[in-house]
């Protein structure tokens, strides 16, 4: 067991430490806002309108996750640091044992530093398009909708169908999910990018190997339409009626929206059951994140500046790669990340995907 006076330059490195966390998270200026939101919650006529409640209620719980972890830490150290300075040998073991507490905590929170990007604390759109390939792409489509639902389940985050477009004898073609948490859109912005399957094909008869592919995109959600500023000539919005399968009582009302961002050439076409208002909002939302999702890749100080994303390389863009014959083995080709257990990958065990990924990009940044 060292002396007091290790003991008390640990706890001085920590506190350094948890201090330059704190800075770089702006602990600070989101406890402000946690306390202004707090008292607009004890205002008489707060509940008067229901929504905007709820909002900030939401609002609330969220900030309150992000800030109160690291507040008490940073005032354990403090504290506990004052009473190593006081130099008394008696508090030696408690204070020891507090600090490897302390130390331990500090390590499960410091992976927030990895998530402080710009959108990366907000809720993510999360779209999967079948590549070509038929039934098996479609298939592969559908099993990696799978995993994130089990992903988001396991992470305790909540999913929301928005869109959702079935094969044509299994799978799907295309879905888009909201998936809303802590820091949902830091995690699973590394998923951005084509996913490959190589496996033996269920569907022919011959059963040979088969190569599909699927895009998966992510998007923050932007819920502030002041985020991200959009001017009204820059749109073009068409209205037409949802195709849904043959025979069934699709309603036949215009409700299908489609909403092109002139220009950046960016399409966001919903066709929900729901009305023709809440498909244009939800697609004003969609098209928010992905404007706001250019302006990061592109360095951009405004929306006007944007220049439309590059399409051609949407295809090329392969991230992973996931090999189910003729041997097991998940592998992401950025990070060389690798798991030689597809299923549980499969299963929803991305997690030491994604903290390869921000400990790359971070390392970059």
């Amino acid at each position: 067991m060292g002396d007091m006076s290790t003991l008390k330059d640990d706890l001085s490195a920590l506190n350094a430490s948890v201090e330059d966390a704190c800075t770089q998270l702006s602990i600070d200026t989101l406890s402000n806002d946690l306390e202004t939101l707090q008292s607009k919650a004890t205002d008489p006529d707060f509940w008067q309108d229901s929504d905007a409640a709820q909002k900030i209620m939401k609002k609330i719980a969220k900030l309150e996750k992000r800030v109160q972890p690291w507040v008490s830490l940073r005032k354990s150290v403090s504290d506990n640091l004052e009473l190593a300075e006081l130099g008394d040998e008696t508090l030696q073991k408690d204070l020891a044992k507090q600090y490897n507490t302390l130390n331990s905590n500090y390590e499960l929170l410091k992976d927030e530093l990895l998530l402080s990007g710009t959108y990366d604390d907000h809720d993510a759109l999360l779209s999967i398009h079948a590549g070509a390939g038929g039934t098996d792409a479609q298939d592969w489509a559908e099993m990696l909708l799978r995993m994130y639902s089990r992903w988001a389940e396991q992470n305790s985050c909540e999913v929301q169908l928005i869109d959702e477009s079935s094969g044509d004898e299994a799978g799907i073609k295309s879905v888009m999910l909201e998936i809303s948490g802590v820091n949902v859109f830091g995690k699973l912005k590394s998923e951005h990018g084509v996913h490959r399957l190589v496996r033996l094909s269920p569907f022919n008869s011959d059963n040979l190997r088969q190569t599909s592919f699927a895009k998966v995109e992510i998007t923050p959600v932007i819920d502030e339409p002041q985020e991200i500023e959009i001017d009204e000539k820059d749109l073009k919005i068409d209205v037409y009626r949802s195709g849904g399968k043959g025979g069934q009582s699709v309603n036949t009302t215009d409700s299908a929206v489609r909403v092109t961002h002139i220009p950046t050439g960016i399409v966001v076409a919903i066709q929900n059951e729901r009305s023709q208002l809440q498909n244009k909002e939800t697609a004003m939302g969609i098209l928010r994140g992905k404007l706001a999702q250019l302006q990061v890749e592109q360095h951009a100080e405004r929306v006007g500046e944007l220049k439309g994303p590059n399409q051609s390389a949407e295809w090329g863009n392969q991230i992973r790669s996931y090999v189910l014959h003729p041997y097991k083995q998940v592998k992401d080709l950025r990070t060389k990340h690798e798991s030689s257990d597809p299923d549980k990958v499969l299963d929803g065990d991305i997690n030491e995907f994604i903290q390869a990924y921000l400990e790359q990009t971070l390392g970059e940044g």
